[in-house]
């Protein structure tokens, strides 16, 4: 693919005028945003994988535009920029992961399956310990059980004939931080021939757990998130089954046709003491989530701030592919990117700050399980203040004038209304999830902040207008493919549209009378802001009671 990077941001920006809004707001440039997603796009920044040179430019690329629009550096230390501590890593197959119990060894891949960790560096991990089952490894089938100091062993899934509802109830989703709860060292997930056969297939797990891993790291080293207290867990296949149960109340045939039943099963201590072994490669290095602070002009309201966030990073390089093998990611993400910059320019344009501080945030490594928007959303820039809100930006798809837009999540909270009054002013509706089935509102940076119990949106091109077959085609041809690129048949007005969508939603919120809330009864407000002000859900349209998704993941 030729280079587009002698292509400047100034030269594209003179090749058309900018086209005009309503009377008093900002002007939105269709060029600027061309501007910067050929930059970005360029193959020059070789797929902007977080860590890499590449991602680096993209990241002072960003912060120069900032600069320019006179946005205050938001990261830490009075930079642009929030250092993420990252590590990649992969098990060391010159000194094979094992898992013993009693005397006999079970290979990693054959029997077993364990994924590598940073949290020992290069050194070898050995755990040992007793053994306990405890069923399905739900809150109520510790009962009666002590697991100090051993591993548990426990089924995968839920008891058959359990409801949604029920499954939340007993921490279903939870097992791994319920066992750490009880005090256990290591889990050891017991897959049936059944799970063989269906959710489980052992070739296709055992691929993934062999391709390096990444995370952000505690201080410790250990991989950022919620930490559960378990040292390591390892799936075991039932031949590895059959020798956990030597000497057991129960077999392990037993247990596996407990398991094809409905009903709880019942734990208890097992004779075969567990030892794992493994060690990792690792390569730690840093990357930057870059931020832009445009402060709020009001005294009561300036330290609630509202987060517009785009993710900056992409998949890189594969030198394995044959012909092209960079990932220009110009859909995913330049695009997001590129809006986000386009509102931020319209906010120092209008002349008219807002009430409430915003934050623009471009993002690193969401690629790699979104990481950057992880740690910012666990380790705040705000200081004394909070984030209210999140907007985020991700793979618009800027291919034909949409006329409606997809805010994943607005039925969740006051958001909701917000998007869908933004959209009333420039003739743009708000539909529905087209595709509940996708989960996709748990799939992209602004669930982190969802974590945290911050009111959040995962804003999208919509299908109306033949926008359901071009994204479908796109997802098809283009998304995570090295075609992803900025020959795509863009539609730049599109793009000054998407922006100028943003820019009115970032405008209410900034300059509402208060900030976004939860509904009440919401699954993920009860659960991530349990303790925070909710508002009634509306008895009609987004946002009714009908229209919750059904639970979140982890």
């Amino acid at each position: 693919m030729r280079s587009f990077l002698f292509l400047t941001a100034a030269s594209l920006a003179l090749a058309s005028p900018a086209f005009a809004q309503n009377a008093g707001e900002p002007v939105f440039s269709a060029d600027e945003v061309r501007a910067t997603v050929t930059f970005l796009a360029d193959d020059l920044l070789e797929g902007r994988n977080a860590g890499t040179r590449g991602y680096d430019v993209a990241a002072r690329y960003v912060a120069t535009r900032f600069a320019a629009l006179g946005l205050k550096p938001g990261g830490t230390d009075g930079s642009w920029y929030q250092q993420v501590p990252l590590a990649e890593f992969v098990l060391d197959t010159s000194k094979p992961a094992t898992v013993t119990i009693g005397t006999k060894k079970f290979s990693n891949g054959a029997e077993a399956l364990i994924s590598a960790s940073p949290r020992y560096g290069t050194q070898e991990q050995l755990v040992s310990g007793d053994a306990v089952f405890v069923g399905y490894g739900l809150e109520s089938d510790y009962a009666g059980l002590d697991v100090r100091g051993k591993f548990v062993v426990t089924l995968i899934g839920t008891p058959k004939g359990m409801t949604p509802d029920q499954v939340k109830a007993a921490g279903g989703s939870d097992k791994p931080k319920i066992a750490g709860a009880h005090g256990a060292i290591g889990a050891l997930y017991l897959i049936t021939p059944d799970n063989l056969k269906g959710q489980f297939p052992w070739p296709q797990v055992m691929s993934y757990f062999a391709r390096p891993q990444t995370s952000w790291l505690n201080a410790d080293g250990a991989p950022g998130g919620d930490d559960n207290g378990l040292k390591i867990a390892a799936y075991v296949n039932p031949t590895a089954g059959a020798a956990l149960f030597e000497g057991a109340p129960m077999t392990a045939d037993q247990i596996f046709a407990a398991a094809a039943q409905p009903g709880a099963i019942k734990g208890f201590a097992l004779t075969q003491k567990v030892t794992t072994a493994r060690t990792s490669k690792v390569k730690s290095y840093t990357s930057p989530n870059v931020i832009g602070l445009l402060p709020g002009s009001d005294p009561k309201l300036a330290a609630e701030h509202v987060l517009l966030s785009a993710h900056l990073d992409h998949d890189g390089v594969d030198p394995k592919l044959t012909g092209d093998q960079i990932y220009n990611g110009a859909m995913d993400n330049a695009a997001g990117v590129a809006t986000m910059l386009e509102a931020a320019r319209a906010f120092k344009q209008s002349g008219k700050p807002p009430k409430r501080s915003i934050l623009f945030v471009a993002l690193t490594a969401e690629e790699d399980g979104l990481l950057g928007s992880d740690y910012l959303a666990r380790y705040p820039v705000t200081g004394a203040g909070k984030v209210v809100a999140n907007v985020n930006l991700d793979m618009p798809i800027l291919l034909y004038d949409f006329q409606d837009v997809v805010a994943f999540g607005a039925e969740h909270s006051t958001l909701g209304p917000i998007v869908e009054a933004a959209g009333a002013k420039m003739g743009v509706t708000l539909s529905p999830d087209p595709m509940p089935q996708e989960n996709l509102f748990v799939r992209s940076d602004h669930y982190s902040f969802v974590k945290q119990g911050v009111p959040s949106v995962f804003l999208v091109t919509g299908f109306k207008n033949g926008g359901e077959k071009i994204f479908k085609d796109f997802l098809a041809t283009n998304y995570h493919k090295v075609s992803d690129q900025v020959t795509l048949p863009f539609n730049w007005d599109a793009g000054a549209k998407f922006a100028r969508m943003n820019y009115l939603i970032a405008r209410e919120i900034a300059d509402g009378k208060a900030a976004p809330l939860w509904y009440e009864g919401n699954t993920y407000g009860d659960r991530y802001a349990k303790d925070a002000p909710k508002a009634k859900r509306p008895a009609t349209g987004i946002g009714a009671p009908a229209a919750e998704a059904p639970k979140p993941a982890n």
